[in-house]
């Protein structure tokens, strides 16, 4: 966070931001372009000036202070957060900036660069599940939720700006609603989220999962996407330089070390521009149908069938007499499966032996692909062309149905793998993807 003019973030690694002059931006593509589009990382005052800007521009005064919170990026562990499960992600570099001011009444106004209708205004009495739309649902979501968890929250002014691409799946609303709750919890002395050490690490880890709660039901309740949590862990518990071990039954966290450039490796991300979007049924079709079938099993979460010591094979043979059994063992395959694929890419970090996740990584895009049927074309082509070009493992990362996927490269070969991506893009006449290399970021602030 920044509440000077000029604010003294730490920048960056520079690993966040394209290493060569001659890589492309999103804004000077054309459609012509077959070479890699990057999508780089602001560094912090920069985001913070832009966020400040626009609240300049909007409400004629200065913001009491600026805060941010990052994307994530999921190295494996997908669909899993609402299932119980265990998730592995990472803070990005990318950023959501929020300048806010508090106010002395219930109003809150609010405007955001990425959207082109200006400036919205809605008052806190009338919020309620329903009658926010679009993404002020999200922003105005935190401080209902904070409102309804007992907190005194009033009114606030707040210009968004943001460099986490939208609906790339990088948890681009976590973003917002993290940046949100820690200004909110700042301008109004709540005292939960607490602050981040000079080593990336959050200082109150307990108070930041209840921000992350309150965050959940705000997507979920007004927002109405069926978030599991996964994202809001990332974007407020996260440590520069580690990933998150997130236990989604209790909430438990351990951050893991990750660096890839001790290895001479990097995580490319690619965001393949088909736009996906949680408010679209098939993620709550995924959900309800895991919910359904540890109905069926007689357990809480389909967790328990993971750690079961006979395994998964008992409750898979239970389901598959059921009329429907064929989706629900598939669906059920994959969370159990995904759940021990956490677990031993987290055993190969410890060990040292980051070359090892790869094929855990190809084991688990051919399982969300073929078991929980979230992957799209899109996806499939830049995991296919990623490991065809010497990628040492490749996968969707988010809820699917498009977004992005990652693949763990050599640093030597992040060019040519996106470069082999792009023309596989291009040859096929889909839209030109994007791309980011992912260091681990620290939390939101």
């Amino acid at each position: 966070m920044s509440r000077s003019a000029a604010g003294t973030p730490a920048t960056p690694p520079a690993s966040a931001a394209p290493p060569s002059p001659a890589r492309t931006s999103p804004e000077h593509a054309t459609m012509t372009d077959t070479a890699p589009v990057w999508t780089a990382a602001w560094d912090r005052p920069a985001g913070e000036e832009r966020a400040r800007a626009l609240f300049a521009a909007t409400f004629g005064s200065a913001p009491d202070g600026v805060w941010s919170a990052p994307g994530r990026v999921n190295l494996i562990g997908e669909h899993t957060d609402y299932n119980a499960g265990l998730a592995l992600p990472v803070a990005l570099p990318h950023r959501t900036y929020a300048a806010v001011a508090r106010r002395d009444d219930d109003l809150v106004r609010l405007v955001s660069a990425q959207e082109p209708a200006g400036a919205r205004e809605v008052r806190l009495a009338h919020a309620v599940p329903g009658a926010v739309t679009g993404w002020a649902a999200y922003v105005v979501g935190v401080a209902w939720a904070l409102r309804e968890a007992g907190h005194d929250v009033g009114g606030f002014d707040v210009a968004i700006d943001s460099c986490v691409p939208f609906g790339a799946g990088l948890s681009s609303s976590a973003a917002l609603e993290a940046s949100v709750a820690v200004a909110l919890d700042a301008v109004h002395d709540l005292g939960l989220a607490g602050g981040v050490d000079a080593d990336g690490a959050a200082r109150d880890d307990a108070g930041r999962a209840r921000v992350a709660e309150l965050c959940v039901r705000a997507e979920n309740e007004m927002a109405g996407a069926p978030t599991g949590g996964m994202d809001q862990a990332a974007s407020l518990r996260a440590r520069a330089g580690h990933a998150l071990l997130l236990d989604c039954r209790d909430g438990g966290v351990r951050h893991v070390p990750f660096d890839l450039a001790a290895h001479g490796l990097a995580l490319l991300v690619v965001d393949t521009r088909a736009e996906h979007s949680h408010v679209d049924g098939e993620y709550a079709q995924r959900r309800a149908a895991c919910e359904d079938a540890a109905r069926r099993l007689g357990v809480a979460s389909l967790r328990e069938v993971a750690d079961a010591a006979e395994g998964t094979d008992a409750a898979l043979a239970a389901l598959a007499t059921a009329a429907d059994g064929d989706v629900l063992v598939r669906r059920v395959r994959h969370v159990t499966s995904e759940i021990s694929r956490v677990r031993a890419f987290v055993e190969a970090l410890d060990a040292g032996d980051v070359a090892a996740v790869g094929p855990l990584m190809d084991a688990s895009h051919a399982s969300l692909r073929d078991d929980y049927e979230v992957s799209c074309r899109e996806l499939d082509v830049a995991v296919e062309a990623a490991l065809d070009a010497g990628a040492l493992g490749a996968r969707m990362t988010g809820g699917g149905f498009g977004g992005s996927a990652i693949a763990l490269v050599r640093d030597a070969d992040v060019d040519a793998v996106a470069a082999a991506v792009a023309a596989a893009f291009d040859a096929r006449d889909l839209a030109a993807p994007a791309f980011a290399v992912a260091v681990a970021g620290p939390p939101a602030a």
